[in-house]
């Protein structure tokens, strides 16, 4: 009786499984196979968003195990062995009955594993040895395929538009936080924004962050440089109901983009005022983040390592004499030019200290150079990356200046 809105082409998942396969084959070579738990990570590898696991195996047929809702599983996965459990205790049985029997080694993704539910794993498969997948699986996120950069460039289009075209036309001084940040989803909405941003990180959450003049300097608790003083103490997102964006003020918004899934991160700058209204420390951080951004953009190709990007970039805020306030103030600074960005918009690889593994084709990247400015705000640029074979192509546009707004 009913038709899925879309149902993931199955070479596109058996292509996905085999990178999975090789992978936890080289990290984690003592695993039979992986137990998935994730909803995110269950989506990417069976093309449905189930509450449940996924097993699989290093050889043999896959199997999705749902607690509810096998028949929404059905109609949009197309995996062949697809069933319902109630209890841990059921998995052993159920999946050798199909044929792929759980071996004495399990690597599970413990990022998705409450500690409860590890410790239930542990009672119901008593014997079994556990390891982690968790690395396996970011790295196979990482690469996109084809049908994965079409939404990602699809997203990354109609971001710009909304943020470059649209919103610019419909913002004014005299408007609070809170109503620009409605004005921003209802914008992003009208132009297909599938409105749930997710994140990999445990208990992160993401819905947006925009701030009025010093309030992108407000101390946070998100891992990245701006700063939002939010809606509530509960829900430090979107924005405060009290504070107005005055004339000669900066606005940052940092909200991201959704489509089917996938997401693309971009940060716009704008000014309540005409460009000659603007004070020279703004002038001179933002284009010290411009400059950061155009090397970026023409160093990101395969084989670059992100520690090295980063590395480069914090030797440019130094000889601009913008170090101090590079990536955050104080407690808000975060030690990271830009990140990976996918189903989750944490992806790897990570533009900071230590991430020496080099870039590939096929990832999709966000770099977000920024400084904050004492009684001004933070300022800065940050577009979506694909990198291909030739260099890297700007999927969220290729404005990077000020937009100011009379």
């Amino acid at each position: 009786m009913f038709t899925a809105l879309e149902q993931i082409p199955y070479a596109e998942l058996a292509g996905r499984h085999a990178r999975c396969r090789e992978l936890l084959a080289r990290l984690a070579p003592e695993a039979g196979g992986m137990l998935v738990c994730s909803r995110v990570e269950i989506y990417y590898l069976t093309g449905t968003l189930a509450s449940g696991l996924f097993w699989l195996p290093l050889s043999g047929e896959p199997v999705l195990l749902t607690r509810r809702g096998v028949e929404r599983a059905r109609l949009e996965s197309p995996l062949r062995l697809i069933a319902s459990f109630r209890s841990y205790r059921d998995l052993a049985g159920i999946c050798a009955e199909a044929g792929s029997p759980l071996p004495p080694c399990i690597a599970v993704d413990k990022a998705g594993f409450s500690w409860s539910m590890g410790e239930l794993l542990q009672k119901h498969l008593p014997g079994t040895r556990f390891t982690s997948c968790d690395l396996a699986l970011r790295k196979a996120r990482a690469i996109k395929s084809e049908w994965e950069l079409r939404k990602l460039r699809l997203c990354g289009e109609r971001h710009r538009a909304a943020l470059e075209e649209s919103l610019p036309e419909r913002l004014s001084p005299g408007m609070t936080e809170l109503e620009i940040a409605h004005l921003v989803h209802e914008t992003f909405c009208e132009w297909g924004n599938g409105v749930v941003t997710r994140m990999y990180a445990h208990g992160e959450e993401n819905h947006g962050l925009l701030a009025v003049g010093d309030s992108g300097l407000y101390p946070t608790y998100y891992n990245g440089p701006l700063g939002a003083r939010g809606l509530h103490p509960s829900i430090p997102y979107l924005g405060d109901a009290g504070t107005v964006w005055r004339p000669h003020t900066l606005l940052t918004v940092d909200v991201g983009f959704t489509v089917e899934g996938y997401n693309t991160d971009k940060t716009q700058v704008y000014w309540s005022g005409d460009a000659a209204s603007l004070p020279q420390r703004l002038i001179a951080a933002h284009a010290a983040c411009e400059e950061a951004y155009r090397h970026c953009a023409e160093r990101l190709r395969p084989g670059l390592a992100p520690s090295q990007l980063w590395r480069e970039v914090l030797e440019m805020m130094e000889r601009a004499g913008q170090a101090e306030g590079f990536m955050g103030m104080g407690g808000n600074k975060v030690a990271f030019l830009g990140h990976g960005t996918g189903l989750t918009v944490d992806d790897l690889p990570v533009f900071a200290a230590g991430f020496d593994e080099p870039l590939e084709e096929g990832m999709v990247v966000a770099v977000e150079p920024k400084i904050a400015i004492p009684g001004i705000g933070l300022t800065g640029v940050e577009n979506t990356f694909e990198i291909t074979a030739r260099g890297a192509r700007s999927l969220s546009g290729s404005r990077i200046g000020i937009i100011p707004l009379s």
